[in-house]
């Protein structure tokens, strides 16, 4: 447990770990999360709620951090309150664990306090044996229930504790089907059942050596064992690095009393949402099955029927469903997913949770609730994570597209994607991180032990499932798109291929998935620009209200700049001006000046490039329409540009009227062995300042062109890269303002501009008070300060970031989030030292963190002016920006 932990792993004998509840009473309560896990602590409010939950109890989160502390030892009073909690649920159930007569059957569930779907362990019908079985029967009277109970308790308990895989039951009891001529679980009869189960424990003792636990206390242990172990198995590890979620949280253990839906016709399980999680809309949506249990809803092995459909199977039971459904959501103040089972007519609520829903819900659900007056504003804005947002704000399919389709299925995630057929998750892994290629994950049905691969690909096709199925929730939960319970398609994994409607997909063959239709289609579809909704534009209103910190955009083509304004930048905080240089026009020119043996050659080459630079400044100038525009000069090393193959150096020594020789010497001349620390930014203006003077011309004429032309004021800030000495900014200030005054007294225009810096050196950082009296406004470039500060280079760091996290040296990778004790610090010091001698001066930062919500957060905090990233994160950065201040 290597993550930081405000849990105190060390229990004394007198500590409570277990807590019950029942019967209309809990010892524990909501706000209990951290201690019960989310499950345990909602189970025990329902409870207060006067809600018909199943009696149980609950071993705290402290017991599993204990667990692994300590080298995988429970602690020693644990089993004490463990049975006095199970005789506690024995009296409220009015039956006995392990009794002969009237046998108490118990599930044991996992439950951390952040939802992780499927990603750790459950047993059910925990408390079977060949006495109780038949002590099931009798007091049922339903002989095939009982054994179709025990045949599912071995296979689940032989596969979470034994360890023994599940294919291995799958096998046989689909050749029982085969046998008897049936096709659903349900059609087996009680002699068949009885069978199987002979034949599971016998694959039990000749796969292990030993015979399946008759005792059902050695049952429990072992089961409440299993779930602990479950936190760190490898699924869960991928899902906590994926949310965030510290592994120094640990798991609770629920035990509680079975209630089963697998008795007959009057019996059924159901996982249902109070609001539809794909799109917000205010009806009630989820699934059930009759006479099942709810593994068979939540792994797919059966498609279930819609909500809709139980007014006409269970009218009664149904009314008293919504009855809850509007009790939960009006008490927790959110869309609730509910897994409920219904026994010989009779309602029982077995979890409650805030619904994991795509970002287009989540933005409605908020925003109606306001109107609804459940919540206020900032809840609303408190309530959407902000990296959500990504999901709405990419392209969808070209509804005008010519498409083939193959199949429609449920759509259980919207969005739409393209990619490669896949059928296993390691696959889809490898393809997608190894070889870059786009790929749709494609199974019968997924599970958990899936996740690495569906994080992988681009979108999720599954033959059978629901809406609620582990493919639709974990999708949904990832922005994924997802496609389930698409029955028409024939999956042969080990052709690898997919057949529907007379077409054969082979494994690396492009099909196309629409997660908000269902529809699975032949080959690559075209894509259209989103249009965001009514209700993303009022949550964005909302946020603007009470954000403090201004959002940039880091754009230099008129297309990044458009997409930024429509996203709602309020300028550009950093426009890279060497991305303009890499057209393949303006590419020859660059390299002419860089292989120029002398200043007038280098001129002349710029001379060609002035013009080009010229228009694109006037073409941002117009769009972002007297909005501020940051600058930067020319930044990466010379060698960046240099040509590499032979026609490319012909090509140069042709422009430049020199030889080929000559192209090759200059080449290997400006070739470095650490570029990147070498001779760039505002080092190639004090040696090239020719540079500088060409990119300083092109601005100040770009602006004095629309302040003609739309006589509207424009005021350039221009930013120089990379200083570390005060000095070298001095000299490149008063290059720029010569440039500037030449240019003013050209054009007749009295221009207005900005001459900052772009501190990205902890140097830089530290000597900031000798360089705000030269600087207007700082940017931090927070990519090359985090790289000069911790020395790590952030196009190598992948090949060990990850172990790092594992091993709990970093909580973050520093090139996503901000190293807040260390590069932060440096901003701060940057901050107040800067202001100390300029008191208006305007800071921002420039990285790729300006789109990260924690980076943000902490940019607020420093006391910062803006944040600017790239022009899809823009809505990200303003809502985040809104949090920062709420929570400030």
């Amino acid at each position: 447990m290597n993550a930081k932990s405000n849990i105190q792993p060390k229990i004394d004998m007198a500590d409570k770990l277990v807590y019950t509840f029942g019967d209309g009473a809990a010892e524990g309560k909501a706000d209990m999360k951290n201690l019960l896990g989310g499950k345990g602590a909602n189970l025990a409010e329902m409870c207060s709620l006067g809600l018909p939950v199943p009696p149980g109890f609950t071993i705290t989160t402290e017991v599993c951090v204990a667990y692994y502390t300590s080298g995988k030892k429970l602690p020693a009073s644990l089993a004490a309150q463990v049975e006095d909690a199970l005789s506690h649920v024995e009296r409220k159930a009015g039956a006995k664990f392990g009794d002969g007569v009237n046998p108490l059957l118990v599930s044991v569930r996992s439950g951390a306090r952040a939802s992780m779907p499927g990603m750790m362990d459950t047993v059910l019908n925990l408390g079977l044996n060949d006495v109780t079985v038949k002590a099931l029967a009798k007091k049922t009277g339903n002989e095939r229930f009982a054994y179709d109970s025990y045949r599912r308790f071995i296979q689940m308990y032989s596969d979470v504790v034994l360890e023994l895989d599940h294919y291995h039951f799958e096998e046989m009891l689909e050749q029982k089907k085969l046998d008897r001529d049936v096709t659903l679980d349900t059609e087996l009869n009680a002699e068949d059942l009885k069978d199987l189960v002979a034949q599971y424990k016998e694959k039990v003792q000749s796969e292990l050596g030993k015979p399946f636990p008759e005792s059902v206390h050695e049952q429990l242990w072992g089961a409440i064992m299993a779930v602990f172990n479950s936190w760190m198995n490898p699924r869960a590890n991928t899902y906590r690095r994926l949310h965030d979620i510290p592994e120094s949280w640990g798991t609770a253990v629920t035990v509680q009393s079975m209630v089963f839906g697998n008795q007959g016709d009057d019996c059924a399980t159901g996982v249902a949402f109070t609001r539809n999680p794909s799109t917000g809309e205010k009806l009630y949506y989820g699934e059930f099955l009759v006479n099942a249990q709810g593994e068979d809803v939540v792994a797919g092995i059966r498609t279930p029927l819609p909500l809709a459909d139980m007014p006409g199977v269970m009218p009664v039971v149904y009314k008293q469903l919504t009855g809850v459904f509007d009790k939960l959501e009006g008490h927790y103040r959110d869309m609730q997913d509910i897994e409920f089972t219904i026994q010989n007519n009779k309602l029982w609520m077995l979890q409650t949770r805030n619904g994991k829903r795509t970002a287009a819900a989540a933005v409605k659900i908020a925003v109606d609730m306001v109107k609804e007056k459940l919540i206020d504003k900032s809840a609303a804005i408190l309530r959407i994570d902000p990296l959500s947002l990504d999901q709405l704000l990419h392209p969808t399919l070209d509804p005008k597209a010519q498409k083939t389709v193959l199949a429609t299925g449920l759509p259980a995630s919207p969005g739409a994607a393209s990619g490669k057929v896949v059928f296993t998750a390691e696959d889809a892994e490898s393809m997608a991180l190894d070889h870059r290629e786009k790929v749709i994950l494609v199974r019968i049905e997924t599970s958990p032990e899936d996740i690495h691969g569906m994080h992988a690909a681009q979108g999720i096709l599954t033959a059978r499932g629901g809406m609620t199925s582990h493919a639709a929730v974990v999708a949904r939960g990832m922005g994924k798109p997802c496609v389930s319970g698409a029955g028409e398609i024939r999956i042969d994994y080990a052709a690898r291929t997919l057949k529907c409607m007379g077409h054969t997909i082979k494994e690396g063959d492009i099909i196309t998935i629409n997660g908000s239709t269902g529809e699975v289609m032949l080959g690559e579809i075209p894509t259209v620009h989103p249009q965001l909704s009514a209700d993303f534009e009022t949550l964005m209103g909302w946020a603007d209200e009470v954000r403090k910190l201004k959002v940039r955009a880091n754009a230099e083509t008129p297309a990044d700049a458009q997409v930024a304004r429509k996203f709602g930048a309020e300028g550009i905080g950093l426009c890279r001006t060497e991305h303009m240089f890499f057209d393949a026009e303006r590419i020859i020119a660059m390299r002419e000046m860089i292989v120029a043996g002398d200043v007038s050659g280098r001129k002349a080459a710029l001379a060609k490039l002035l013009p080009m630079q010229r228009n694109d400044f006037i073409e941002l100038f117009r769009i972002m329409k007297g909005l501020p525009v940051t600058i930067r000069l020319l930044d990466p090393p010379l060698h960046e540009f240099l040509p590499h193959t032979e026609e490319d150096i012909k090509q140069v020594a042709k422009a430049a009227n020199v030889s080929v020789d000559t192209v090759r010497h200059r080449a290997h001349e400006l070739k470095e062995q650490n570029p990147m620390l070498g001779h760039r930014g505002c080092r190639l203006g004090i040696t090239y300042p020719e540079i500088y003077e060409m990119q300083a011309q092109a601005i100040f004429e770009a602006a004095a062109s629309i302040m003609k032309e739309k006589k509207e004021t424009i005021v350039p800030e221009i930013m120089i890269p990379l200083v570390m000495m005060p000095k070298e900014l001095a000299i490149l200030k008063t290059l720029v303002d010569q440039v500037a005054e030449d240019v003013q007294k050209k054009t007749g225009v009295a221009i207005t501009y900005m001459v900052g810096t772009m501190i990205e050196l902890p140097r830089a950082a530290l000597r900031a008070g000798d360089i705000a009296p030269l600087a207007e406004f700082f940017s931090f470039g927070t990519n090359d300060l985090t790289q000069t500060t911790l020395g790590i280079s952030r196009d190598d760091s992948a090949s060990f970031i990850e172990i790092y996290k594992q091993r709990g040296i970093v909580e973050q990778d520093p090139f996503v989030s901000i190293d807040q004790s260390g590069v932060g610090e440096l901003i701060q010091v940057a901050v107040e030292r800067g202001r100390k001698v300029r008191s208006g001066l305007k800071i921002g930062i420039c990285g790729e963190h300006g789109g990260d919500p924690a980076s943000i957060a902490f940019c607020q905090k420093s006391g910062l002016d803006y944040v600017s990233c790239s022009p899809y994160r823009v809505p990200v950065a303003r809502l985040a920006a809104a949090q920062a201040a709420l929570k400030e």
